[in-house]
Parts: structure tokens; sequence; C-alpha cells
């Protein structure tokens, strides 16, 4: 785990690729920048799957599972068993992200990072000790390593009830105390919320600075290691990626703190109703693609980007260009 930063910017976008699109993009018969971000995500596609005809044939799904300790401070309206049930639904194909991932035509993998093995509390323990981390880091690893080599587009989830108080806390680590970064989660009320921002701010007031990464292990989950490991590794295979909600995002944020451009192959699927969100991803420099207010995690919110980006790279490689019109 330590020796991630040592190759994972080696691997960059292909330039050739992404000029081949610009050219195309420039010749295409409609108003100049009239589809700018549109077309700036289909040359960022050509870039990191290395091919001057993006495509999004094979894309993947992971949802890393896990349970938080911190749940014992009552910061949620729901139990720590709940993180369990979810996952049955999910993988007997009942559960939202299992729809939507049918709907795309995206396959789904649902990796158990500790549903049943509950973290610390990060209030006054932390959350995973060293042994824990590198575990979950390894499942990251592996999930992606053992992706098909037909991928095309890989979208990570979480799903672990008490997760947005780890998101919370490690972003408060990596900012600075605001209150706006504690939200609601699954919906608590205020006194419930009140709670749960003390919660945080002991866990991060409490402790002495931390480095990035180390925020992961004091204050994250196994889930959001996994995330982050999985992230690093889609970039190592230069697979484009898509980023869920702020559980996903806060597990992603400490690379790049710690390594600039290193999330360059990602982009931010949504941005969702964690008011927190919205801050940790200007701190990244994401942009999101879409903004329903989401609250489920799960990859729901990525994963409903792929029609954008397919109707994206059609407008791209489909609509004729000048050159070709007068060739007619």
């Amino acid at each position: 785990m330590k020796e991630w930063q040592s190759d994972v910017l080696a691997v960059q976008p292909d330039a050739d690729a992404q000029e081949a699109v610009r050219d195309r993009i420039n010749d295409i018969v409609r108003p100049t920048g009239s589809f700018d971000r549109l077309d700036a995500l289909v040359v960022w596609l050509a870039g990191w799957q290395r091919t001057e005809h993006p495509h999004i044939d094979h894309p993947a799904v992971i949802v890393f599972a896990g349970d938080h300790g911190v749940v014992v401070e009552n910061v949620s309206q729901y139990p720590t068993t709940a993180t369990a049930v979810a996952i049955r639904m999910i993988s007997g194909g009942h559960g939202t992200i299992p729809v939507l991932a049918n709907e795309v035509g995206a396959s789904l993998t649902v990796v158990d990072c500790g549903v049943g093995n509950q973290t610390e509390n990060l209030r006054t323990a932390s959350a995973l000790t060293e042994e824990q981390m590198q575990q979950a880091w390894d499942q990251g690893i592996d999930v992606v390593r053992n992706l098909p080599e037909t991928t095309d587009l890989l979208l990570l989830g979480d799903v672990g009830i008490g997760n947005t108080t780890s998101a919370a806390a490690i972003a408060c680590a990596l900012l600075g105390w605001d209150p706006d970064l504690v939200g609601r989660g699954t919906g608590v009320d205020d006194e419930t919320l009140a709670r749960k921002r003390a919660v945080v701010s002991d866990a991060v007031f409490g402790r002495s600075l931390m480095e990035p990464l180390e925020c992961l292990q004091v204050l994250g989950g196994s889930e959001l290691v996994a995330v982050a490991a999985a992230t690093v590794e889609a970039r190592r295979r230069s697979i484009p990626m898509v980023l869920d909600g702020y559980g996903a995002t806060a597990a992603v944020a400490p690379l790049e703190m710690i390594l600039s451009g290193v999330l360059d192959h990602t982009i931010a699927g949504h941005l969702s109703s964690e008011p927190g969100h919205h801050k940790l991803l200007v701190a990244i420099k994401k942009e999101p693609l879409l903004d329903f207010h989401l609250g489920l995690g799960q990859a729901s919110g990525a994963v409903m980007t792929i029609p954008i980006l397919r109707m994206a790279i059609r407008a791209v490689l489909d609509v004729s260009t000048a050159t070709e019109v007068r060739q007619r």
C-alpha cells in the first residue's frame, strides 16, 4: 500500500487519441463550443481508453460494503445490520443498483469488506488497524485486477450504515472543521444531526494532525479504503472511472491531496444531497455531471451518467464533419 505512489502517475492518457477526437470535434457540423462539456468528456474517455473511437460497451459497477462502529453513537436512523440487508437485496438483484446496472448493461460486483465485522468507533479509537486497512486495500486492488480486459468504464460505489459520518470526518480532517461537512445521511432529525456533528468534531479534534492516507485508516471504513485502492488500480490499468457520492469522494480525496493529478482518470458522477459533498468536490477540482440530490450511494448516481456519456460519444463519432459532407 505504501508504494502506490511510485508508479501510478506513469500512466497518462493517450495524447494521440485525444488529439484525433479533438480534431474531429472541431470539424463537426454544429456551432463551435455548443457541446463543450460533453465533447470534453469524449476526449477524456478517448485518452484513458487509448482509442480515437471511445465506447461504453462493457461498463463495470463495483460496490464495496462494510460496517462502521461509530453507529453506536446513534448517528444514523438505521442499525448496523441494515448494511447486511442492503447487500442481500443488491446481491439478489432486488435493490436499486442492480436494476439500474441492468438497465444500462453494466456488470455488477459486490465486495464484502467487513459486513458483520464492524470497525472500531472512530470517535474513541482508530477505525481500522494497519492490518485491516491493508486487507481492505488489497481487496480493492484485487477486484479491479480481476475485471475483464474488455472493461471500458468503471463505476465505484459504497454501502455501509454510518459511512456518511466517516466521510464527514475525513472531509473535516482534510479541509478543516465545517459543520456543513456533516449532513443528515440517512435523513436523521435535528437532534441526531447535532450528535453526529459532535462525534465528528471529537474524532477530528481529539487527535493530532493526520496525514491524508492516515485519515482513511483512523476515520474511514474498510469499504472506503477499498474504493481508494480500486481507484489507484484503475489508474494503473488506464480505465476511466466515474465516482459516486460523498463516501466514494471522501475515499479518494486523500489520494489527490497526496499526489495531485492522480484522479485525472475519474469524473464526478453526481452531486449528492450531503452538503459536504460539494465542498469536497471543489477541493479535488471535480465538477459533478448530474445533480439529482441523491442520497443512496451504491454507485446509483454514477450509473446514471452512462446514457449521457454514450450520447456524448455518438454526438462526436456519428455526427458528420464538414470534411465528410464535402466528400459526399
